[in-house]
């Protein structure tokens, strides 16, 4: 069976910096506060040789109450029962006619209540629309004297390709360096679901799950590393089964200094 593997990540040098000096009782230069988050701090010699993330001129993470939320996101939050029933019936009444734009005959008996299952269903794929990087970290962070990498690896991730509205699935690993404050394990767990939990690209996955967990600690640095299996790639297109995209997001000193960058990559594969 063809294998293949789509990698998107980048591990070009760029300037040192040693571990020690960024874990100093200082305020952190203004590099490490910068990588992934909406800022004009920079200065000239700050920049190093590997450019900044492209989201360092986005919005930043909290927008109306949501993360990064889509167009609905707050009205969809904010539904009665009754408009979200609403909603529901809206979603079951397309499925019939996609039921029936196929050939299907929508009021057969396996297909009775197939449009409600399934809009109910979307729902849940899509929750993660609804939720607040706030309220979900709500008092989870923790003053300790800790500059040490923490990893959490292996956590399983089950998304909507926004192109072709079918599962990819596969695990992600979140790494940081504390600058002081910790986040409660479970939460990096939480903050991979909600933000999984919406159409998405793994590729634009991946960086907001790096960058709220800098925005949320602001720590020396933060990396995230995802693989996955896409199903638009194995049931349709090329159709091959076996093949893994893995991407990555480095802020910090993860993207300034090669040994910390090559450390993880080490945990993470140990």
């Amino acid at each position: 069976m063809d294998t293949a593997e789509n990698h998107v990540s980048a591990t070009s040098p760029s300037q040192q910096r040693s571990r020690s000096s960024s874990s100093s009782s200082n305020a952190l230069p203004v590099v490490h506060h910068t990588r992934g988050i909406a800022s004009n701090m920079f200065h000239a010699h700050d920049v190093p040789s590997r450019t900044a993330s492209p989201f360092t001129a986005q919005d930043r993470v909290h927008i109306n109450g949501l993360s990064w939320p889509s167009k609905g996101a707050l009205e969809r939050k904010e539904d009665s029962a009754e408009e979200r029933a609403k909603r529901v019936e809206k979603i079951a009444g397309a499925v019939r006619t996609l039921l029936e734009g196929i050939g299907e005959d929508p009021e057969r008996e396996g297909l009775l209540k197939t449009p409600e299952r399934y809009a109910k269903a979307l729902m849940f794929f899509t929750k993660g629309y609804e939720e607040s990087l706030k309220e979900m970290i709500n008092d989870a962070v923790f003053e300790e004297d800790h500059d040490e990498m923490v990893i959490v690896k292996d956590i399983d991730i089950f998304s909507l390709c926004e192109h072709h509205l079918v599962p990819f699935t596969g695990k992600i690993h979140i790494g940081y360096i504390p600058n002081k404050r910790v986040l409660g394990l479970s939460k990096l767990a939480r903050i991979a679901e909600m933000f999984s939990r919406r159409l998405q690209v793994q590729e634009r996955l991946t960086k907001q799950v790096a960058v709220a967990l800098q925005e949320i600690l602001q720590p020396q640095g933060v990396a995230v590393t995802m693989e996955a299996s896409h199903m638009c790639m194995v049931m349709r297109g090329v159709q091959k089964p076996g093949s893994k995209t893995v991407t990555s997001c480095m802020l910090g000193v993860f993207r300034e200094d090669p040994k910390t960058r090559e450390e993880y990559l080490r945990l993470i594969n140990h």
